[in-house]
């Protein structure tokens, strides 16, 4: 990238000879060298679960949370509202495109809604997303219940908590990152729309399933050996 992009990557309003925007393309690595995100639209609410890396002993348990509240009374217009700034960070060779990526949830009239935006201000709506360092193999797992035998439309936010804890931990990659915590939340009609931390005991219990997954599919490897 560097000897193609010499010189077409000083601003982010800049496109090189074959059409790219180098600028935006290294906010999206930024992304992709972050902790595993995973978003769910099921039957009744938005789940999320993060992997948040803990990249030392001293840090504090429970601190530099990944997911965050927005508003109450704010709907999903803020989906393009937000789409829109981060594109105009992407316009003016005075800025720099953000970082990161946002999946926003949100639960209205009985409707769940799943969007994410993208550094370069490209927003769609989803059933199911994935970010991060394992965001591939992430998406494959999502993918699975994606089928007309199993699909995450006629599962409730209860149970989808345990599919989307289970699929941090199976694509964890603990070699390279042996400590991280895992953080989940939801927005649905358990909730009456309000955007909330998933309640200990339900956490606990997630947790707890998939660190059985991550045993189950560590004995299969061994086995398969």
């Amino acid at each position: 990238m560097s000897s193609i992009g010499t010189g077409y990557d000083l601003s982010a309003s800049q496109f090189s000879p074959d059409g790219r925007v180098f600028q935006v393309e290294y906010a999206l690595k930024a992304v992709e060298n972050s902790g595993t995100a995973i978003g769910v639209r099921c039957k009744d609410g938005v789940v999320f679960g993060v992997e948040k890396l803990v990249m030392l002993k001293l840090y504090e348990t429970g601190t530099n949370k990944r997911i965050f509240h927005i508003d109450r009374h704010i709907g999903m217009y803020l989906a393009d509202r937000v789409a829109m700034y981060v594109h105009a960070y992407t316009l003016y060779s005075a800025v720099r495109p953000f970082g990161c990526s946002v999946m926003l949830g949100s639960f209205s009239e009985d409707t769940p809604q799943l969007h994410m935006i993208d550094p370069s201000g490209v927003f769609f709506g989803y059933h199911g997303c994935a970010i991060g360092k394992a965001r591939q193999a992430a998406k494959t797992e999502v993918e699975k219940f994606l089928t007309a035998d199993k699909h995450f439309k006629d599962m409730t936010c209860e149970q989808v908590v345990k599919e989307v804890a289970k699929m941090i931990y199976v694509v964890h990659d603990e070699v390279k990152d042996k400590a991280f915590e895992l953080e989940l939340s939801w927005v649905g009609k358990r909730t009456n729309g309000r955007h909330e931390v998933v309640p200990k005991e339900i956490a606990d219990e997630a947790i707890a399933y998939g660190k059985q997954a991550l045993e189950e599919s560590s004995s299969s490897d061994d086995d398969d050996l």
